[in-house]
């Protein structure tokens, strides 16, 4: 089984300051038919203007994975981190038990562009956690990089959450497959280009849920970047 889900397709909101595509149900944006994917509850693509960004609010019990797209994202937390994202950075914020934090645009002149991903964790209030890594263009040029996963292997960030994150950057004659193991599913997020998902085209902001499927293929691709999300059911 194979459901695709629209960029068009998405809910959204426009403050001016933020404009944000929402995948699942979020803020005012709610439809019972399209609330998360197993653990997987948000993919929020947000676009925030020169020298604004999000006052300190607070989380709990939730994976917060963040995925600069273009610009600079600068994030303060209550644990005391203080950073600056860019291109290929992935940055991994456990809220557990509560954590405080904002997220600014550094630049003064120009828009940042990012992903904004929330997984539950398999516990809850468990202490706060942070960790940030980068993964260069050639790491995902041409094959699935593991980004984020339950044990940290391969140098990927860790998930308190039995799911896992592939990024792609694939064009040309690139194909890449990705077996799917009994009792998970996966969930694919084209982030931009064009790309055909077990045979079917989709285009930047567009998605597809793959259950029940021994795997999936990604090919035909043009300047594409992709997430690949392996989850439990």
């Amino acid at each position: 089984m194979l459901k695709v889900r629209k960029s068009n397709e998405r809910g959204g909101a426009n403050f001016g300051w933020l404009n944000s595509q929402h995948t699942f149900s979020f803020g005012h944006y709610q439809d019972p038919a399209h609330m998360g994917v197993g653990p997987l509850r948000v993919i929020n693509e947000d676009r925030v203007q020169a020298g604004r960004g999000f006052e300190s609010h607070g989380h709990k019990n939730m994976e917060i994975i963040s995925y600069v797209l273009d610009g600079a994202l600068e994030h303060k937390d209550s644990m005391g981190n203080g950073s600056v994202l860019r291109y290929g950075d992935v940055q991994r914020m456990s809220a557990g038990s509560g954590v405080v934090h904002s997220e600014f645009n550094r630049s003064r002149t120009d828009p940042v562009h990012f992903l904004q991903i929330w997984i539950m964790p398999d516990t809850a209030n468990e202490a706060p956690g942070y960790e940030e890594k980068h993964f260069d263009t050639a790491s995902k040029q041409g094959r699935l990089r593991l980004i984020a996963s339950p044990d940290g292997r391969e140098g990927s960030v860790s998930l308190r959450q039995q799911a896992s994150i592939y990024a792609a950057i694939l064009g040309g004659a690139d194909e890449v497959e990705h077996a799917i193991a009994p009792g998970r599913q996966l969930y694919v997020h084209v982030i931009r280009g064009s790309i055909k998902v077990n045979g079917i085209g989709l285009s930047g902001g567009d998605a597809a849920h793959i259950d029940k499927e021994a795997s999936v293929r990604l090919s035909e691709a043009n300047d594409s970047e992709v997430l690949v999300f392996d989850l439990p059911h």
